[in-house]
């Protein structure tokens, strides 16, 4: 069985007839080779490693069977010299292992460079738990298990990942995790946490929007067009910061109409028009707009949707925009549109909980220096210097985003070194994944 190409259930049958409830694909710190914790695995090893700018030196991967729940769960460890990897975990439904994987990686990389262009001292990392086809996942029972497990899985990493919320996981699954690991962040308020931080994510993807328009030398959003692709949690937070700073129009749409109408329920205002779609339906791509704003899924910038942009501007909320991202960041800079990247302008949900640890109050300066347009880390200069020097170096500002990340990513941190690498050498040494769950 090509475990690559098959459904995730697979590798967990294949674990369960080898006796096995943890494995994992490390990196060797000294060879930089990727090694497998177990033979079965060595299929793995040469599939990640034929992704070369996914995998981009990953320190390690490791994967568990839930003890309570039987689910596949997963944590992605990339670069961990700026701190210990940090991300959400991820529940969502995979066709193969390698859609899992890659999404993973992709994730995971996508925080390190978020993270370090944040100038948080974190590194990069990333959870997925695969969802089961056969498992009603939506009864409290079987979520608090599936949580429950995660968070034990995350213990045992020994906090060379630390989880918070993400796509498919919400703030009570966050507490389920918190009862069983002290390695997690987005916890609930009533646990001392900061909550969601959906509102602050959009504040900061505005800011990213101002910084371009800025850059343009187009003036502020007073009057302009904005279509958003998503009508969820932050695009909602969105069309109020948008409206508030008078633009002219947003539309917008999604596949669910349940997001419809929380949108129709809150926002009253005849410069908004929002439809439903078929999934299939990309067309608010191609509205007549200022800004454009993907707020949905990923990889939905390509060879199809580019020619169809008519906007000046791409600056959204979702995650890995760009299918390709070295073709379709020059196809956008061939069209004339600046395109902000995802990592740029979305680090506000992990900015909320990247100090929860150190407590979590309203207005904290720490947070609120992030949206500051003076901050020379905050979004707003941070973008003005990818843009500039962008047009210095002539590579687009998607490639100078990551060539800055990828400096400020080897920056040490200042008083725990590279910790995770530490944790990581020490699980493999102790025998972590020939240990049981």
């Amino acid at each position: 069985m090509d475990l690559w190409s098959a459904p995730p259930d697979t590798l967990l049958e294949t674990l369960g007839r080898e006796g096995l409830g943890r494995a994992w694909l490390v990196t060797d710190p000294d060879s930089g080779v990727l090694r497998a914790s177990h033979g079965v695995l060595e299929p793995l090893v040469r599939a990640v490693e034929g992704d070369e700018r996914d995998y981009d030196g990953h320190q390690g991967i490791f994967l568990e069977v839930g003890r309570e729940s039987g689910h596949l769960l997963t944590a992605f460890v990339h670069k961990t010299r700026r701190g210990q990897a940090a991300g959400g975990v991820r529940f969502w439904s995979y066709a193969t292992l390698e859609e899992l994987v890659r999404d993973g990686l992709r994730l995971s990389r996508g925080m390190g460079h978020k993270n370090a262009l944040a100038g948080i001292w974190w590194g990069g990392g990333k959870g997925v738990i695969a969802r089961r086809p056969d498992v009603n996942d939506r009864d409290p029972q079987v979520r608090g298990a599936i949580y429950r497990d995660y968070g034990r899985f995350v213990s045992g990493l020994r906090g060379c990942y630390v989880t918070a919320e993400d796509a498919g996981t919400t703030a009570k699954d966050m507490a389920w995790i918190h009862r069983t690991t002290r390695h997690s962040t987005c916890l609930p308020p009533e646990l001392g946490g900061s909550g969601n931080p959906s509102v602050l994510t959009a504040r900061g993807v505005i800011a990213a929007m101002e910084a371009a328009l800025e850059w343009l030398e187009l003036g502020d959003l007073e009057g302009r067009t904005v279509a958003t692709q998503g009508l969820g949690n932050v695009a909602r937070q969105m069309i109020g910061g948008l409206l508030e700073r008078e633009v002219r129009r947003i539309v917008g749409t999604d596949v669910d109409e349940r997001a419809l109408e929380e949108v129709r329920g809150r926002f009253s205002d005849e410069r908004l028009e929002v439809r439903q779609v078929d999934p299939s339906d990309t067309s608010i791509l191609a509205a007549e707009c200022d800004v454009l704003a993907p707020n949905a899924v990923g990889a939905i910038l390509d060879p199809r949707t580019i020619p169809e942009i008519r906007a000046r501007i791409v600056c959204g909320g979702a995650n890995n925009q760009l299918e390709d991202p070295d073709r379709d960041a020059a196809a956008l800079a061939a069209r004339g549109i600046l395109y902000v990247p995802d990592f740029l302008a979305n680090r506000m949900g992990i900015v909320n909980c990247a100090n929860e640890q150190y407590g979590y109050f309203e207005a904290d300066p720490a947070i609120l220096d992030h949206l500051d347009r003076s901050s020379p880390t905050g979004i707003h200069q941070r973008c003005l210097e990818v843009f500039e020097r962008a047009g210095a170096s002539g590579r687009t500002p998607a490639e100078e985003a990551l060539v800055l990340a990828d400096e400020l990513s080897e920056e040490l941190h200042p008083i725990w070194g590279d910790r995770g690498r530490l944790i990581v050498d020490a699980l493999v040494r102790d025998g972590w994944a020939d240990s049981d769950p």
